[in-house]
């Protein structure tokens, strides 16, 4: 099946059950805050190299950890006991975000390019995404940010610089949205530590419920 190539001058999505196998829907369009807004309402987001046209994805499988279920273990209880830990929400998202590209372009490289870091910036200001910062001691030790519409989480990017750092800032964000109802946290993709700390796999129908439910406040 031919992969769908979006106009820059028309802001749509082929539906998301046309996707290929590994999660491709579409090539092209841009990153607009219209744009981008409607790809995550409806479970898709940009993943792409620099250099490479933007590539849309919508996988049949999504990964997802629901605030309540986050899980703290005995060894980072312990942790948060013995340390000052302090968190901040948008303390810099500028500076979070560019964090977190850095922890990852010169190891095994960064989808975070100059014109996505512009465009959740833009996002950033129109109030739709939103980063976490963790201290320990008085230092920076690490964050995370993402996307925020209704009451759902899409996590993007996470970064430590001191032992712990992003998980000190995923289980304030659970803490938090889970006392402002938020549904879940969306991680995109599965990987053993997100499961540790209690992330679940669901189907996109499921998923997409939830993002409908979380709208509907």
């Amino acid at each position: 099946m031919p992969v769908f190539r979006l106009k820059k001058n028309e802001i749509v999505f082929p539906a998301p059950h046309l996707a290929e196998d590994d999660g491709l829907l579409a090539v092209g369009g841009d990153l607009s805050v219209d744009r981008l807004l409607l790809a995550y309402t409806n479970g898709i987001f940009p993943w792409y190299d620099e250099g490479d046209p933007i590539m849309w994805w919508c996988p049949k499988e999504r990964f997802i950890i629901r605030p309540s279920e986050i899980h703290v273990s005995h060894s980072m209880k312990k942790f948060m006991k013995k340390h000052g830990i302090e968190v901040i929400m948008n303390r810099d998202f500028a500076d979070t975000m560019h964090r977190c590209r850095l922890k990852r372009e010169f190891a095994e490289g960064t989808w975070i390019t100059d014109d996505m870091e512009a465009a959740y910036q833009r996002l950033h200001k129109a109030g739709f995404a939103a980063s976490v910062e963790a201290y320990t001691d008085g230092e920076l030790a690490g964050g995370l940010y993402g996307v925020v519409i209704g009451r759902c989480f899409f996590g993007e990017s996470m970064f430590s610089d001191k032992v712990n750092g992003s998980k000190l800032a995923l289980i304030s964000l659970a803490r938090y949205l889970e006392s402002k109802d938020f549904l879940m946290i969306d991680c995109q993709f599965h990987t053993d530590h997100l499961e540790s700390m209690g992330g679940v796999r669901i189907g996109y129908e499921d998923y997409k419920k939830m993002i409908d439910e979380g709208l509907s406040k």
